[in-house]
């Protein structure tokens, strides 16, 4: 190689960078070992979670699904049983419009018909029943505004207040819900509710904030 050439080299430091970044791709790069026990043991971990995730889906969905098929099959009659409720009634009023001496006329064909309606309507209430359609027995207890409709209320001072003292409508629940609430009549102006038994301080003697405010 002449002088000249080598100074051509010398002076083209741009061809001599190039020339070393090409041999240091193509040396090997220094591979990092891994242990395959540990990644063994990351990937079982890591499909272990995968496979509780899925059983934990599956058997919510499988609760949800079956308490769906319960409420359906359930509340399916709701809108069927109101309807009903409402032929009831009308037996009922037919029933109440009687007058009390048909228990001892002589009109056997007037007899057979109440017989017949008093049958009827037992009939449809057995079967609504049947199908978990509940009526309520109000009368006596504490008005509940979630099952029970104050229409007017009675003075009353033998009893305690909001106690309902009278049914107009009975009303009913299919399985746990409301599907029509009894109106009722409820008492005002006698005592209130005693305190509960557990909240009361103990005491040798009758504790005289315990009583009933009238």
């Amino acid at each position: 190689m002449s002088d000249e050439s080598q100074g051509r080299e010398h002076d083209n430091p741009q061809a001599d960078a190039a020339s070393k970044a090409e041999e240091a791709t193509a040396a090997p790069a220094p591979e990092t070992e891994l242990d395959p026990v540990e990644g063994l043991k990351a990937e079982v971990a890591d499909l272990r979670d995968q496979r509780l995730r899925m059983a934990a889906e599956m058997e919510n969905l499988r609760r949800r699904t079956a308490r769906e098929i319960k409420d359906a099959k359930t509340f399916a009659i709701s809108g069927f049983a109101r309807d009903m409720l409402q032929v009831s009634d009308n037996l009922q009023r037919a029933l109440a419009a009687v007058p009390e001496q048909t228990e001892t006329t002589d009109d056997n064909g007037l007899k057979t018909l109440v017989e017949g309606v008093e049958l009827t309507e037992r009939a449809m209430l057995s079967t609504l029943e049947r199908h978990g359609v509940r009526k309520l027995e109000p009368m006596g207890q504490k008005f509940d505004p979630n099952y029970h409709q104050a229409m007017y209320e009675v003075p009353n001072t033998e009893v305690a207040n909001n106690t309902v003292v009278d049914v107009v409508q009975p009303g009913y629940v299919i399985g746990d819900r409301m599907l029509r609430p009894a109106m009722v009549g409820v008492s005002k102006g006698g005592p209130k509710e005693a305190a509960p038994a557990a909240a009361a301080p103990e005491s040798d003697g009758p504790d005289p904030a315990s009583g009933y405010d009238v």
